[in-house]
Order: structure tokens, then sequence, then C-alpha cells
């Protein structure tokens, strides 16, 4: 379901300027960066630019992975709103298991016979409880076993603790995560994590239903996402696209800057990026993806599916203070507090921890609830507005809101990992540069 839509010039966009954005789009394609991508946007509550090219169309059904974060966010504010919990609760209150987690002290595991295991001997005790808090902004001490920087990494790739296609329950991977040590002390660094997924057991937990019984009636039947959910469904099959990765180079977790890539590895990407290169490869065919089925656990990490349309209506949603005609998901002032930074003493993400994307370093970039929060735009190296926030997903999906600007953004394509090409940069360019009033 698509919202009403109307001229680019009547929301104040220049449509002559937005042919640049349609010419990017078909450049992504021609190139073989991309198989097919789609983009949408939205001002002062109207549709006024869709362009899709290669191989998505607007009702393409694809993975959502981490923009399934903001979802399962919103989900934990509801019940927030109804009493169930403060912020400031300790994790282990509703989940006990965590009450003895370890903390990893920082010390390398040195021994050439050490084995993942073996950072439970570098270990100490909590200073201070996970909170929900802690949670609801990746400060809880928690990874993923992706990011091949620790020794707590190892640690979670070694026992599985992952989220998408484990056949075993949301309760029994969170029972398991317990006994992981944390990356550092709860509250003390930024990093993207499994929180999320522990914050869809407690939505269980406050409410008594599945993660994705209470996201259907809550928030996708009451908002009209009628194609998004945990699986593709028989009669969106025909419509669930590839998932595709770049024929050379490329790894989820690389970072720019302020991670181990230096300046001279940037430039080498950007030259790469501007050639032709050998097309995308497919790394998971539509008809033989884990999506296909109704999953174990479902992720609220990363486990959604959905179209365009849908998660631009969610996006609309937030943008205008929690309601989208007539269904009311959230009071405006707590969506305002969602979308403040809640990182301590205002700090960004370059200074609270290591980026996780390539196309961004975080400086000037903080964290609400639920998504980033632009804090310093010009601290960022990007043209956007103090208060807009946004985030993305593992196949290079992005979103972003602009409250200033009554602006949403959803770029849609099926390029994993997000890191390999600097897009999301390019794609903000190209829609502020069409602002005309």
């Amino acid at each position: 379901m698509a919202l009403s839509t109307d001229t680019p010039e009547a929301v104040g966009l220049n449509g002559q300027r937005l042919k640049r954005l349609e010419c990017w789009l078909e450049q992504q394609v021609e190139s073989h960066r991309l198989q097919g991508a789609t983009a949408l946007i939205s001002r002062r509550g109207k549709n006024a630019f869709f362009h899709a090219t290669g191989d998505l169309r607007r009702d393409s059904v694809v993975r959502l992975f981490s923009m399934t974060k903001p979802v399962t966010t919103v989900a934990a504010m509801m019940l927030y709103e109804q009493g169930h919990f403060q912020l400031d609760d300790p994790l282990a209150l509703y989940l006990p298991e965590f009450i003895h987690t370890p903390v990893w002290n920082g010390e390398k595991v040195l021994s050439s016979r050490a084995t993942p295991d073996d950072v439970l001997n570098h270990v100490e005790a909590q200073q201070s409880p996970i909170t929900i808090h802690h949670l609801l902004t990746h400060t809880s001490g928690l990874s993923y076993g992706f990011m091949n920087a620790t020794p707590v990494d190892a640690y979670y790739r070694h026992h599985k603790l992952d989220t998408v296609g484990v056949n075993e329950s949301l309760s029994s991977m969170v029972a398991r995560l317990a006994k992981a040590p944390l990356l550092a002390q709860p509250g003390t660094a930024w990093n993207y994590s499994v929180s999320t997924d522990v914050l869809g057991r407690l939505i269980e937990i406050w409410s008594g239903q599945s993660l994705a019984d209470f996201m259907e009636l809550n928030i996708l039947q009451p908002l009209g996402m009628s194609d998004t959910g945990f699986y593709v469904k028989p009669a969106q099959q025909s419509r669930f696209t590839h998932l595709y990765g770049p024929a050379a180079g490329g790894e989820l977790g690389a970072v720019n800057g302020h991670g181990h890539d230096s300046w001279q590895a940037r430039v080498e990407e950007t030259h790469r990026a501007r050639q032709v290169l050998q097309p995308p490869v497919v790394l998971e065919p539509a008809d033989a993806s884990l999506f296909n089925n109704a999953p174990t656990l479902e992720s609220g990490g990363g486990g959604l599916v959905g179209t365009i349309d849908d998660f631009s209506r969610f996006c609309q949603m937030l943008l205008n203070g929690g309601e989208l005609q007539g269904s009311r998901l959230l009071s405006y002032k707590t969506v305002e507090y969602m979308r403040q930074n809640h990182l301590p003493d205002n700090n960004d993400m370059a200074a609270m921890g290591q980026a996780v994307w390539s196309e961004t370093s975080y400086q000037g970039v903080g964290f609400g609830l639920g998504f980033a929060v632009v804090v310093d735009p010009v601290s960022a190296r990007m043209i956007t507005s103090k208060g807009e926030h946004h985030w993305g997903g593992a196949a290079s999906t992005f979103f972003w809101i602009d409250p200033e600007e009554d602006m949403v953004v959803v770029f849609v394509t099926q390029l994993y990992p997000s890191s390999a090409y600097p897009l999301r940069r390019e794609l903000r360019s190209l829609v502020y540069q069409a602002l005309e009033s």
C-alpha cells in the first residue's frame, strides 16, 4: 500500500534535478555495482519520486535485514508506553541468566593453542548491569560474530550465536548468549550487536505473544504493511528477489578512516567503484532462500522481509510523530525522545566505538533508540539536517527520516555486504541537491 502521490514541485522538489538521481540509479546497474535498485522520496506526506531499475520493481519483496531493528524498537516502545518496563530496568530483571554474564577485560588471547572459549579466562565481573536502555542504544556490551575484530566475536562465531536461519528458539539463543562475555562494560562503548534480538525476546515476555504476532497485530496491520513479515508467503514468491554480492571484494564489518582500513584503501575502493565491474554474483537465489519458510527464531535484529512502500509507511509514521492515517502507534513525545542522541555526553559513535561501514566514520553521528541520529552534519561530512535519523541493512538497503525537511527517503537493493560501495553517501547528495523550497 503506497502513500498518496504528488508532483515533485508540489512538495518543494525540483523534478529536473531529480533526473540526476534517476541517472545515478541507472548507472548503478549499468556499471554492475548492483543488479537492481529502487528509491522512493516522500515529502510533506506525499510520495513525490519513485524510480526502479534492473531486476527490482516497486512491489519486489526484499530482505530488510537490520532495517528490522527500528521496527522492533517501536514494538518495545509501544510496550513501554503500556507500562511494562522502565528504560533503566536491569535486563536481568526479566532475563535472570544475564546476572552473571562476564565482561572481556580487553586482554588478547595470545597462545597458539588457544580456542575461542579461552576468552573466558580473560574476563571480569559487570561493574553495572545491562539495562533496557543499553539494548536500545547498542551500548550493552553485546556483539556480532561477523565483526571479526575481537576474541569475543570469535566466541560468537564458534558458538553460532547467529540469529537468521538458526534452528532454535529465540529464548534458547538468548540463554546461550548470556554465557558469552560482553565486549565492554555496559554503557561504556557503542558496539553494533545482537542487542535488538535480545529486545525481541523481551517483547515476547512483556506481551505474552511471539514477536511475529505482536508485530503483525500492533504494527504491520495498523500501518497497512501487508507485504512485510518474517518470511516470504507463497503468494509473494514470484516477487521475491535474489541476494547478490560483488564479483570481487567486500567484507561485512569493514571500516574506514578510524578502523583498520587506510585512506589509501579508500582511494583504491573509490577508483574501483568508478569502473565498469564484473556483474554481481548470486549469493542466495530467491527460490532457495532461508526466508521462504517460517523461521524457528524470529530475529528482531534482522529477520524481516518487505517492500519499499511498506517501509515508507513505517517511516512516515515516525515522521508524523507516531501516527499514520488514523492509526497511532506511539505518542509524539515518545518519538521525539527516540530521535534524540542517547549516547553519554552527547558523544558521536566514532568517540564511543568503532564504525561498521566503510561509507562513514560515524563522526558527527550519534545514536537514538533504534537508529542513528545526526548531531553535527559538518563533522559527519554530509549535507543533511541536524536531527535526521537513519539506518540500513546488510543487503545495502537504507532509509532516512528528516524532520526539518519533512522528508522520508527509502532505498532498496539486494547487495551484500553494505560496505561494498559508498551508495548511501552518494544517494544523500543526489536527494538534497533536488530540494527547492
